[in-house]
Parts: structure tokens; C-alpha cells; sequence
């Protein structure tokens, strides 16, 4: 550009010619009247299309085999290189792999998607899925988290789970609406499977029975954005990433994923503070008129679990999820209503609650209640050594001396009446059943009806009145010190 400059003061305000001026500054006498007609250089500018005699029979080709790629999946499409190696081994090219290579950039350049700036009225959201890797109760596992956003004010709310999951995708809501205090007039969703079951000919979506149940219990409008295009729901598409690198980044360590939820909340009020820009308010500001329109008062809390029907089976087990839940053996054969909630299991039948566990995400998992299983080991004690459900039960030192002392004067008798003193923590709280039996093993009263008598006392709070003239078949206990006297004797008698 200087040179451009001294050229054209030389010319027009020294006053020297043309041919002067190429020979002062070694160019051509071309270029001088180039420079006296514009002002600045005005760049090349091609008049008409490049001239490429190996490629042009074959760009028809390769227009063909990039349209077919639009509809593939993005990790199985053309490279350059493999569209140069295609044209030379099946059509004969002879040309080299950089003119393919640049005229692949150039289509790709122009057939990039445009998108028009869009204005988002308040009340409304957008909802999506993410995932992000973590250390929760000290084991390396993937997390996934719902993201809701408020594009109209940038309001966010993030909520972690273990799994992406028709109850972690209501329980999601049934949090979002309480952190916002009201419900969004309409919340846009791809086409998760959580909440569309099909995808009809005409465009229209068949909604799945618990996305219809929370739709019809909190009364928004739903909104789904076209298949594969991201780009619809921008903004939490947006979000997805922001929470991923500013709430999980280090690493999230916690002990749970409550305590995981709350650093998210925590995070997400504090962001309310902040200005983006573009905008003059501040988004806890800007909130205040996407919650002027939401819907208010929040109905009662949605169940937000995963509903589905089973059987059990004679093992007195239901399957859910690929793992199997214990109920009471007295359930066995029937059909029961299970219940998936984020945490917890619930199994029903009829109307009645018969088991709860905490919710497994391993596969092929047994998760047992040993209570279930007393009963039947009450009929079949030959099973007690060998009884799943009783591995691992972490029970207090003392039971396993009552049942050496029962063993030892009942025999297999004695097998029965432990079980039936495990079967008294199907009604009382295992610390108070194990205090009883102890209180019965100092007293030498060593029996199921001593123990559930001072099972009662102590719940009744009342001092026990255990006569052992009412239990006969209950030995007493004489414990006494050994004299050396009598050992003594015991000699003579044998030397004798």
C-alpha cells in the first residue's frame, strides 16, 4: 500500500509520466495505470470460472456423493482423501488428491446451513439431555444431567442422575418447576424417546403415556424440533456445554448425587447475577418477565416414576430393569405393580405397598430383603446356611450366639425358633430386638418367647417380669466360679 501511495503522488502531484514513474520504481508501465485508476488496490477479481480439465468431467460425481452423505451418519462420511481414492479406482481419474481436496472445501463452504437471528418471547423453555464424567461415593461413573433454559431470560436450571431415564426426565421437571416456582407455557424437546413414541407420516408426534401423564398434569404446551437438527433448540443446546465446562470442570467429586444437585443448584442461582451481552439487565432482572407469565400456583408434585407391571416369580423375585427386586415369598406368583423412581424402587400389589428397595443401575443385579425371605425359612430351615438373601446380612455379634446356644440344647429345633426371633424384626427395629436378645442371654433365658417379652417391655418401656416358672422348658443358666479344691477332688477320683 505504500509503494501504491508513492506511485500515485509521483504521477498526479509531481507530475512525472507513466514511464517515468515504472522506471523509478522497477514496475511495469501496466501496473502504473492500474494504480492511477483506483484509489486502493481493488484485489483480484476472477471474471469468470477456473478452467480445471481433470476435474470438471467428475465434479458431477462428487456433488452426487456429498448429497448422499447428508443423510448418513456423521462419523460414516466421504473424507476428501476417500473421494480422491473413489474417483481414481472407479472412474478413471488422473488427476491429483489437492484439486479434489479444494473443491470439496468449496462445497462444503457454500452448502453450509444460514440462520436467522430469532427473538424469544417470555414464558417459555427449552429441556435436554447432557452427559459428563464423575466420581460420586468414590467410584468414576458417567453422569447425565437435564438441562432446562429460559431463552427469553437465560435462566437455568442443571439436575444430575445416574442414568437418562423416563422418572430422571420427570423427576427433572417436577425440580425445574419448583426451583422456578411456576410452570412455562412451552417447553421444545428433540425427539427423545422418553417423550415421543413415533414419529408420524404427517410430522406429527404419538406421545408416550408418562410424557402425556406429565404433560396433562402441569398443562404446557410441548414443542419438538425437527430430527437431527440440534440447532432448533440452540439455546440449551448451548446450555449442554456451558454446564459441562463451567459446573463439571474439574471432575466433580461428591460423596452423593444429592450433594452433586446441590453444587448444580448453587451454581445455577448464582449465574442469575450476571450480564450477558446484548442485554441490559441482568438475568435474575430479566426472569422477573418470564415468570410474570408462567403459570402459577404449581399443582402437587407429579410421581415422577416409571410405571410397569410384573410378576413374581418363585423365587419371590421381580424383574425391573433388568434386575431383580425381592417382595415377601407370600406374594409369590402374583402380579404387582412396580414402580421406578430415581432412588428407590416401590412394588405394589393391589393397593397395598409390599417391598422397597433402593434402585440398582448395575444389570443382572439381585437386590434382597432378608425380611422377605423368613417366613419360608421358618418352614425350610435346612436353606439357613445356604439362603441368598441372608449373605452378607450384617447382623450384631449376639445373634450368632443365640443361635449357637439354641442349636446347642434344641438342635435343628433350635434352627426354627432363631428364625422366628429374626422374624421379630419384621415389626421391630433391629437395635431393639438385639438388645433383647442379650438382655435374654445375660439373664440365661434363651428362647424366642423371652425374647419377644422383653422385646415388649422395652418398647413399652415397662421393667420386664420374666418368671421362669411360666417358660418350664426354658433352662436357667447357673454359672459359678471353678475352686482349685475342686479339681483337686477330681484328680483323687480319677487316681483312684
Amino acid at each position: 500500500m505504500e509503494l501504491y501511495a508513492r506511485v500515485r503522488h509521483a504521477v498526479q502531484i509531481q507530475g512525472i509520466s507513466r514511464r517515468a514513474a515504472a522506471e523509478r520504481f522497477g514496475i511495469d508501465p501496466r501496473t502504473v495505470s492500474k494504480m492511477l485508476k483506483f484509489s486502493v488496490p481493488p484485489g483480484y477479481v476472477r471474471t469468470k470460472p477456473p478452467f480445471r480439465p481433470k476435474l470438471d468431467p467428475f465434479t458431477g460425481i462428487i456433488d452426487a456423493i456429498l448429497a448422499a452423505d447428508k443423510d448418513r451418519p456423521k462419523k460414516q462420511r466421504h473424507t476428501a482423501k476417500r473421494i480422491f481414492e473413489r474417483l481414481r479406482d472407479e472412474h478413471g481419474f488422473t488427476g491429483g488428491i489437492t484439486i479434489v481436496t479444494d473443491y470439496v472445501a468449496g462445497w462444503r463452504q457454500r452448502t453450509q446451513e444460514m440462520f436467522v437471528p430469532l427473538v424469544h418471547p417470555p414464558g417459555h423453555a427449552q429441556a435436554d439431555f447432557g452427559e459428563a464424567m464423575g466420581i460420586i461415593g468414590g467410584v468414576e461413573r458417567k453422569i447425565h444431567f437435564l438441562a432446562i433454559d429460559l431463552p427469553h431470560s437465560d435462566a437455568i436450571f442443571v439436575v444430575a442422575y445416574p442414568a437418562e431415564t423416563t422418572e430422571a426426565f420427570c423427576d427433572g421437571h417436577v425440580k425445574a418447576f419448583q426451583f422456578f416456582g411456576g410452570v412455562p407455557q412451552s417447553i421444545l424437546y428433540d425427539n427423545t424417546k422418553i417423550a415421543v413414541a413415533r414419529i408420524l407420516g404427517d410430522g406429527k408426534r404419538q406421545r408416550t403415556r408418562v410424557f402425556s401423564e406429565l404433560q396433562s398434569h402441569y398443562l404446557f404446551t410441548d414443542r419438538f424440533g425437527r430430527p437431527g437438527k440440534g440447532n432448533d433448540k440452540g439455546k440449551v443446546e448451548g446450555l449442554v456445554g456451558f454446564a459441562r465446562r463451567n459446573f463439571l470442570v474439574p471432575i466433580p467429586v461428591f460423596e452423593s448425587f444429592d450433594a452433586l444437585n446441590a453444587h448444580l443448584l448453587e451454581s445455577c442461582l448464582k449465574r442469575r447475577a450476571d450480564r450477558l451481552r446484548g442485554h441490559e439487565g441482568t438475568i435474575e432482572e430479566r426472569l422477573e418477565r418470564d415468570l410474570a407469565v408462567f403459570q402459577k400456583p404449581l399443582p402437587a408434585p407429579y410421581d415422577a416414576c416409571d410405571k410397569r407391571t410384573g410378576r413374581v416369580n418363585s423365587l419371590s423375585l421381580v424383574r425391573y430393569r433388568c434386575n431383580d427386586y425381592s417382595v415377601p415369598t407370600a406374594y409369590g406368583h402374583r402380579q404387582v405393580l412396580i414402580r421406578g423412581y430415581v432412588h428407590e424402587v416401590v412394588i405394589s400389589c393391589g393397593a397395598e405397598v409390599i417391598a422397597r428397595h433402593p434402585r440398582s443401575y448395575e444389570r443382572e443385579d439381585f437386590v434382597f430383603n432378608p425380611l422377605h425371605y423368613l417366613a419360608l425359612l421358618e418352614q425350610k430351615t435346612n436353606a439357613l446356611d445356604q439362603a441368598a438373601p441372608l449373605n452378607g446380612w450384617a447382623l450384631p455379634d449376639t445373634f450368632a450366639t443365640l443361635r449357637r446356644l439354641l442349636e446347642a440344647r434344641m438342635g435343628k429345633k433350635g434352627k426354627r425358633e432363631f428364625v422366628q426371633v429374626l422374624r421379630l424384626m419384621e415389626v421391630f427395629d433391629v437395635d431393639d430386638v438385639a438388645a433383647s436378645v442379650r438382655d435374654a442371654i445375660d439373664r440365661g433365658a434363651v428362647g424366642f418367647d423371652a425374647i419377644k417379652h422383653l422385646v415388649l417391655c422395652r418398647i413399652e418401656r415397662r421393667p420386664p417380669h420374666l418368671d421362669m416358672t411360666i417358660y418350664p422348658y426354658l433352662p436357667k443358666a447357673v454359672v459359678t466360679m471353678t475352686s482349685a479344691q475342686s479339681y483337686m477332688d477330681l484328680l483323687d477320683e480319677v487316681a483312684a
